[in-house]
């Protein structure tokens, strides 16, 4: 790695953040904030994130190249999906961070963590501010702070509500603050609620949907059931209670089993509709994962916060192998990242009428420009930082250790992804039934 530390201080540091990561949540007073964990690789992930991912609106951007233009958004360059480009994951990053920041500011009680949050909650609210499409919460903005790509998706949407989630919990925000925030939260789930939560389109899709929360699969159940149990506790509104308990014993289309008991099965279930998802695919399970976490806090019936439980042990125990592959990542790596120069890369257009045009041309690219450092950080980086998280969610603080070892593991100032920002999702992780 990078940073210089000698032997006596790493096993110091690495004492501290064992003991800190396996004290219980409910033994720290929130009027007397611990420090954040003693761990080199959390500090300089941090750091490096907030130097170069985070834009001045407080949207994570994918990685550090050149911003969409709105002509660009309008034609759909790279593609009307704005797969590829730097602002490709706004909120999902961003909605799957925030809980850590904030988690980050309660330990620490710094002012900087706490704006930093404040930061990152309105980078959430501009993303569901700039179309004129009730409900759509769009992927970032582009050069002019406005300008977006008309297609967003469920993966966009459920991160946007999980992390305003977390911050309105929290203490950091004003009480108009909160008020506006859980304001605009009822606003995009009562729109879903009245498309069956399936996510709008803007622009030349208008009245089109991307993606949906009542699927058959795990990630589908996991993440609706939370969505509308968490809509309750934001708003107090009785209606929302309901329909979680409706939707808990419902067995969805194409399922043999009511969601909360798909729950209980994990991602493992997803296997066979949802490829790679042990080398590849764990960074879209995280928010699946976060989403039982939190369903088992907000849960009062033992029997069915027994299945979200489950659900989280099972999902830890598949991603311990993911986990290790951190082992094969060389810091010392000269692949090229190519993608930071998209417009070069993709250089193939052609107009799109409808979504499965722009997938087709998602699939173009030149592969000499492109280069093998995106994908080469995915597999021995992203995936099992992704691991981590998913791991230490489940708050079982049997494998702290080799959490630690993998975050510890990179030099986060020669990465080229901001999914690095997952070893902070594992470092902050909340006690799930607190």
């Amino acid at each position: 790695m990078g940073l210089k530390m000698s032997i006596h201080r790493m096993k110091r540091a690495s004492i501290l953040f064992i003991v800190l990561l396996l004290i219980p949540m409910s033994a720290v007073s929130a009027v007397e904030p611990v420090t954040a964990p003693a761990l080199s690789g959390v500090e300089q992930a941090h750091a490096e994130l907030w130097s170069k991912f985070i834009d001045d609106y407080g949207i994570i951007h994918d990685y550090v190249g050149d911003l969409p233009t709105p002509e660009d958004c309008s034609l759909g360059k790279p593609n009307a999906i704005g797969w590829w480009s730097p602002i490709e994951d706004g909120p999902m990053f961003t909605g799957l961070y925030l809980p850590a920041a904030c988690e980050r500011a309660r330990r620490s009680g710094d002012l900087v963590d706490k704006d930093q949050a404040r930061r990152l909650a309105r980078g959430l609210m501009k993303c569901a501010s700039v179309s004129e499409v009730p409900g759509m919460i769009v992927r970032g903005v582009g050069t002019d702070g406005l300008c977006h790509y008309p297609l967003g998706s469920d993966d966009q949407t459920h991160p946007w509500f999980y992390g305003l989630h977390a911050y309105v919990m929290s203490d950091l925000p004003s009480a108009d603050e909160r008020r506006e925030i859980i304001a605009k939260m009822k606003t995009v789930a009562e729109v879903l609620e009245s498309t069956g939560w399936r996510c709008p389109a803007d622009g030349a899709f208008k009245g089109q949907f991307r993606g949906g929360y009542r699927g058959h699969l795990f990630r589908d159940a996991a993440r609706y059931l939370y969505l509308l149990r968490a809509m309750h506790e934001v708003t107090g509104d009785q209606i929302w209670l309901e329909r979680y308990q409706t939707a808990q014993a419902a067995i969805p289309e194409h399922a043999d089993k009511s969601r909360v008991e798909i729950c209980a099965e994990g991602y493992a279930r997803d296997r066979e509709a949802i490829r790679h998802i042990d080398t590849h695919q764990l960074w879209i399970y995280v928010g699946s994962q976060a989403s039982l976490a939190r369903l088992a806090a907000m849960e009062t019936d033992e029997k069915l916060r027994s299945h979200y439980r489950a659900g989280l042990a099972l999902n830890a125990k598949h991603a311990l192998n993911s986990l290790n592959v951190y082992n094969t990542f060389d810091n010392q790596d000269k692949k090229v990242f190519g993608n930071a120069d998209w417009r070069a890369v993709y250089n193939t257009w052609f107009p799109q009428k409808n979504q499965a045009d722009a997938e087709r041309l998602s699939r173009t690219g030149d592969k000499l420009k492109r280069g093998e450092r995106k994908s080469y950080e995915q597999a021995r980086m992203q995936n099992p930082l992704a691991a981590a998280a998913i791991i230490a969610l489940a708050d079982d603080g049997t494998h702290r250790g080799r959490i630690e070892d993998a975050i510890n593991h990179y030099d986060y100032s020669k990465l080229n992804m901001a999914t690095f920002f997952f070893a902070e999702c594992a470092a902050f992780a909340r006690k799930s039934d607190k």
